[in-house]
């Protein structure tokens, strides 16, 4: 087991045509020194070629490390955040560490190399708002510490039972002969660097967002992580559960983890999705949940601006012409339905995300899982989640005109809820209660000092 603070690598650019960004200071480039100002990365065949602002003779290797010395950070522009969801949109960010700079098949990646305690510094600050209550900022530490270091372990063939392998897809027919795929996205399937600095892994926006709170509870619990059975916990999260957090295996490989089982988040112990009927009727009902938060100034303290775009993430709606979605499907899928005839749900999770979803069209139908493919077949960036019901619109015979999705949360509902947790640190909960509630079973235990 991990007991020093290791360094990790975050893919920040990725296969990327040119990198442009300012150095504060002068940096140490491949052990020569390299002006101040900005830079400009450029892939010739194999090889990355560098220059800064001023004349003198450019860099070119196939890899590129820049050491910064000092906390005087490098600034990369144009960085997309939220790729493929729909607060996508490109930044100008900073960076505290190295820059490495490599070239592979005629493109670039920018990859940082920073402490972890630093790194969470900035994942605190950029998955929520770091004006969040100190409790929840420490949970929240906690658990993106003991994500990462489960991540690192799992890397190092040191657990003994992965609960996840890298991203993995599976093809074939269920049991009446109608063609199955099912497909979930890993977090190790990075090869040149530890993790990635999105959504995909977790957000790392540099250091420009990064405030006192939020050192301040990295700090606090440095070193701290969650453990089951003298392991790291593979702690997971989503923005909000909708009510009841989901399963790891709705989500994932079919493999039971102890403590990413389905909660109930609210005051009261919320009854599990069973059936259709009980899925339509949590998905239309607004139970008391802890992440049914309206206020705006509260939502001001807990979520960042880009996420506070998207205030319906309780319960929701998106409407589709059936044409509309066709051309999504089709788009998504790479399969042609014909006439979209309907979405039937066969298999649900606790929380009422769909695993299994039948896509029924006049050409051709399809089984699709799990619950991200689902999301993303569905939308031309991604539905906030799979708990979602169906109506349909039209004449009584023949395809329907309109599809009108009702849905519940945000996320794929696994693990520790975003603003639920936000919710409870507000009425009082410390960061140990509220971590016991969204991981059931495990222990706090700190790995190093």
């Amino acid at each position: 087991m991990i007991r020093m603070e290791p360094a990790i690598t975050v893919g920040i650019i990725g296969r990327a045509e040119t990198v442009t960004g300012a150095f504060r200071e002068t940096v140490s480039v491949n052990g020569r020194d390299f002006p101040a100002g900005p830079f400009r990365a450029v892939a010739d065949g194999e090889h990355v070629v560098l220059s800064g602002g001023q004349d003198g003779a450019p860099v070119v290797a196939r890899c590129i490390r820049c050491r910064v010395s000092g906390d005087a950070p490098f600034v990369l522009r144009d960085v997309t955040i939220g790729v493929a969801f729909h607060w996508e949109r490109r930044r100008e960010q900073a960076f505290q560490g190295d820059l490495v700079l490599e070239c592979r098949e005629g493109l670039l990646s920018a990859v940082n190399e920073i402490p972890l305690e630093a790194y969470l510094e900035s994942v605190v600050s950029s998955e929520m708002s770091p004006a969040a209550p100190p409790e929840f900022l420490k949970a929240h530490a906690v658990l993106s510490r003991s994500w990462i270091l489960a991540m690192l372990e799992r890397k190092a063939g040191r657990l003994r039972e992965s609960p996840e392998r890298k991203a993995d897809a599976a093809a074939g027919c269920d049991d009446a002969g109608i063609a199955e795929i099912r497909r979930w996205y890993g977090r190790e399937d990075h090869e040149h660097f530890d993790v990635c600095a999105d959504d995909h892994c977790q957000r790392y926006q540099g250091v420009g967002a990064v405030t006192e709170k939020a050192r301040e509870a990295v700090a606090a619990t440095r070193g701290r992580v969650l453990t089951w059975q003298g392991e790291v916990c593979d702690a997971r999260y989503s923005k909000c559960c909708g009510g009841r957090t989901e399963r790891f295996q709705s989500a994932w490989e079919d493999v039971h983890v102890p403590y990413l089982v389905s909660v109930a988040d609210g005051p009261a112990s919320f009854p599990v999705v069973s059936n259709e009927e009980e899925a339509e009727r949590w998905i239309r009902s607004e139970p008391e949940a802890c992440c049914r938060v309206r206020d705006p100034d509260i939502l001001k303290t807990v979520l960042p601006d880009f996420d506070r775009e998207t205030p319906d993430f309780f319960r929701w709606k998106v409407e589709y012409g059936r044409e509309e979605l066709q051309a999504i499907l089709e788009e998504k899928s790479g399969l042609g339905f014909g006439d979209l005839l309907d979405l039937v749900p066969l298999e649900r999770g606790p929380s009422g995300r769909i695993v299994r979803l039948r896509v029924e069209g006049s050409r051709r139908t399809v089984v699709v899982g799990k619950e991200l493919e689902i999301r993303r077949w569905l939308s031309r960036s991604h539905l906030y989640s799979s708990a979602f019901i169906v109506e349909t619109e039209g004449p009584p015979s023949g395809p329907p005109e309109r599809f009108i999705i009702h849905g519940a949360g945000w996320g794929h509902g696994v693990g520790f809820c975003q603003i639920g947790a936000a919710a409870l640190a507000w009425r009082g909960d410390r960061a140990e209660e509220i971590l016991a509630r969204y991981f059931p079973g495990t222990s706090l235990t700190r790995l190093y000092d």
